[in-house]
């Protein structure tokens, strides 16, 4: 064998052999406030006028001191932003070590901002206060809601769960992810509150994922997309098929609702779907999709697409995401 031949075997099977780089541990996830830091301190929702507009402000954190703040003409999404998209503006900001506020700077130099988890300062490029922002702590009209007569309760903190072989966090007295009903349902209204974790530095599905599947086949999304654009893989999101009207996601480590409106696929007496299945979706109280037709099951479905009712699945995604107030009514 030519001896440069025989080198670049024994090369390649040396690489071949070395063992693969280990995988970089996910980024720390918090699930008490009380541990997560200056960092979500700062992190939410502000309101506040300026000659007499109204504005809305959510600041969401990146890791290591960075923040964005994103500006919404009209007031807070789902509370009076129009849903223009190209009016709102994205900031970026920092906090210096050992600092409890955040710095903002238009690129242009034309304002800045500080921000300290209770207000926002805005001064221009003068130096002279025009605006001052104050934090919101946004609560869904449908938190805490009673289940009516009829309904079936899945878990009520209170000594009902109709989730076989589920875990309890014991710090919030919720559910933990990767559960499936023993009730199966087919068309149905239904009810449930959820808590995303506090993931600054994670970034796209790393960043609290979850999902609520309809009879373990239809996924609505559950994940940390506070202050982003709200897109189908993002919270209350229909994977790959629909986006949500308005993204609704309030920060992490604040209990949040759906309330869905479920409509069953439909079959004919040969098995043949004659229908898809169709929802509306209230995500904290806002209405972010309306008679939505689902074609197929989306991704991470546990069962297929038929005439028989399914279970209600939350997904573990490898996320701390925790669920409470679950209640259905059979239609």
């Amino acid at each position: 064998m030519r001896p440069l031949l025989s080198f670049l075997i024994f090369v390649s099977l040396a690489a071949a052999q070395q063992p693969a780089a280990p995988k970089p541990p996910p980024p720390p996830a918090y699930t008490d406030p009380a541990t997560a830091g200056e960092d979500f301190v700062i992190q939410g929702e502000y309101t506040g006028t300026l000659k007499d507009k109204a504005y809305g402000v959510q600041i969401w954190a990146q890791g290591d001191g960075k923040f964005e703040a994103v500006s919404y003409p009209g007031g807070l999404p789902g509370a009076g932003w129009d849903g223009d998209r190209e009016k709102v503006t994205r900031t970026p900001g920092a906090r210096a070590e050992g600092s409890k506020t955040a710095h903002f700077e238009a690129a242009d130099g034309s304002i800045s901002a500080e921000a300290d988890g209770q207000t926002i300062l805005v001064t221009n490029a003068d130096g002279v206060r025009v605006m001052e922002l104050n934090r919101e702590n946004r609560v869904s009209p449908s938190m805490g809601e009673a289940p009516p007569a009829g309904a079936v309760v899945l878990y009520d903190g209170k000594g009902i769960n109709g989730f076989p072989n589920s875990k309890i966090d014991p710090q919030c007295n919720a559910l933990k992810e990767g559960i499936m009903s023993n009730e199966t349902f087919g068309d149905c209204h239904l009810h449930i509150e959820f808590l995303l974790p506090f993931v600054p530095a994670g970034r796209g599905q790393g960043r609290g994922n979850s999902g609520l599947y309809l009879q373990g086949r239809y996924e609505v999304q559950m994940l940390d997309s506070f202050a982003l654009e709200g897109k189908d893989n993002e919270c209350g999101g229909l994977y790959k098929t629909a986006a949500p009207k308005v993204n609704m996601c309030l920060p992490p480590l604040v209990w949040q609702t759906y309330d869905i409106d479920f409509t069953a696929a439909k079959y004919d007496a040969d098995g043949k779907k004659t229908t898809n299945a169709k929802l509306t979706v209230l995500h904290n109280g806002t209405t972010i999709h309306e008679n939505q037709e689902i074609p197929t099951v989306t991704g991470g479905a546990k069962l297929k697409e038929e005439a028989k009712p399914g279970p209600v699945f939350l997904q573990d995604h490898h996320n701390p995401v925790r669920y409470r107030n679950i209640w259905v009514v059979r239609k």
